[in-house]
C-alpha cells in the first residue's frame, strides 16, 4: 500500500503567542489543534504522519497526541536540530537557531519516501482541505506538480493583531509567486506589507493566501536537500537566515522547475498568533462538536 504521509511541523517556538501553541488544549477533553487535523487527515485516506519536533519536546508529543492516535495512523518523530546540515558543513557556534521551515521538512528525509502534505501543527485548516489534498496526491502524475490550498485572506486574520501570509498570485490556476506579507487592519482596510521590505499594498476579502498547506511528491523531498546546500553556501555563517519553503518555490518556480497548482477553500483558517486568539480557536471547536463536524471524544 503506497504511504500519503502527513508532515506537521512542530517545532516553533511561538514567541508571540508566549508559550508552545502545538500543545496548547482547544477540545473538551484536552485535544490540540493537531488531533483535529490529523482526524480529518485519516477521514481523507493519510495513513503516516511526521511530527516535526524539538527534541526536548519528544516525551511531550509521545505521551500526548502521540498515545491519543497509537494504533490510528503510522507515527514517526523527526526531530529539527540547528546542526542538521548536509555533510561537509559546520555551523558556527553564533548560530543558535533552526533554519527555517525547509530544514524542517528536510530533518523528515528518511520517513518520506511517497507523496506528502506539510501542514503547520497549530493552524485549524479544516476537513475539505485534507481532502482536497488528497485528492490530488491520489490523481497527481507528474513529480515536478504540487498543490497548495489556499484561503481568502477574510478568513484567516486576527482580531487581535497582525498576522504574516503568503499571498498568492496565481495565472490559470496555477501559481506565479507567493508574497509573504503581515497583514493588518488599517482604516478598515486590509493592508498587506511584504516582508522584504517592498511597497505596502491593499488586498481584498477574497485575495488568496497560503498558509503553508502543500501537497508534493518525493521529488520536492530531493530538491529541498540540494537547495539547502546552496543555502548555506551563503548563509552558513548569517545567525539569522532562514531557509523557507515559500522562498524555495519562488525560486523553482522562475527557473521552470515546477508547477504549483492552487486550488482554495472556503473554511475559515483557525490558529494561535496572540495568546488572546485561544478562546476563538475553543469556542469554533464547541461550534464544530455542536455541528455533527466532529465527536466530542474524538479519539473514541
Amino acid at each position: 500500500m503506497e504511504e500519503y504521509t502527513l508532515v506537521v511541523l512542530a517545532a516553533g517556538l511561538g514567541s508571540r503567542f508566549g508559550g508552545l501553541k502545538q500543545t496548547t488544549p482547544v477540545g473538551p477533553n484536552g485535544e490540540f489543534i493537531i488531533d483535529y487535523s490529523i482526524y480529518d487527515a485519516i477521514k481523507a485516506g493519510f495513513n503516516k504522519v511526521v511530527f516535526i519536533i524539538r527534541k526536548e519536546h519528544e516525551s511531550l508529543f509521545r505521551e500526548s497526541i502521540g498515545a491519543r492516535i497509537d494504533g490510528k495512523i503510522k507515527v514517526e518523530y523527526a526531530f529539527q536540530d540547528v546542526k542538521d546540515v548536509p555533510e561537509g558543513y559546520v555551523v558556527p557556534d553564533s548560530r543558535t537557531k533552526p533554519w527555517g521551515t525547509g530544514q524542517a521538512i528536510y530533518a523528515a528525509r528518511e520517513f518520506v519516501k511517497g507523496p506528502f502534505a506539510i501542514i503547520n501543527a497549530d493552524d485549524f485548516y479544516g476537513a475539505e482541505a485534507f481532502e482536497i489534498l488528497m485528492d490530488f496526491l491520489k490523481n497527481n502524475e507528474t513529480r515536478n506538480h504540487y498543490l497548495t490550498v489556499c484561503y481568502k485572506v477574510k478568513n484567516t486574520l486576527s482580531v487581535n493583531g497582525a498576522v504574516k501570509r503568503g499571498i498568492v498570485y496565481t495565472k490559470n490556476g496555477v501559481l506565479e509567486t507567493i508574497v509573504e506579507s503581515s497583514i493588518d487592519v488599517e482604516n478598515g482596510k486590509m493592508i498587506a506589507k511584504p516582508l522584504d521590505g517592498s511597497s505596502a499594498f491593499k488586498v481584498d476579502d477574497d485575495t488568496l493566501t497560503a498558509v503553508n498547506l502543500f501537497g508534493f511528491t518525493s521529488n520536492f523531498m530531493r530538491t529541498l536537500q540540494n537547495g539547502f546546500a546552496l543555502f548555506l553556501d551563503d548563509n552558513i555563517d548569517s545567525p539569522d537566515a532562514e531557509y523557507l519553503v515559500p522562498e524555495v518555490i519562488n525560486d523553482e518556480i522562475k527557473k521552470e522547475n515546477i508547477s504549483v497548482y492552487v486550488r482554495s477553500t472556503t473554511s475559515k483558517w483557525y490558529g494561535f498568533t496572540y495568546k488572546e486568539d485561544k478562546d476563538l480557536v475553543v469556542q469554533a471547536v464547541n461550534n464544530y462538536i455542536t455541528e455533527g463536524r466532529y465527536p466530542k471524544n474524538l479519539w473514541e
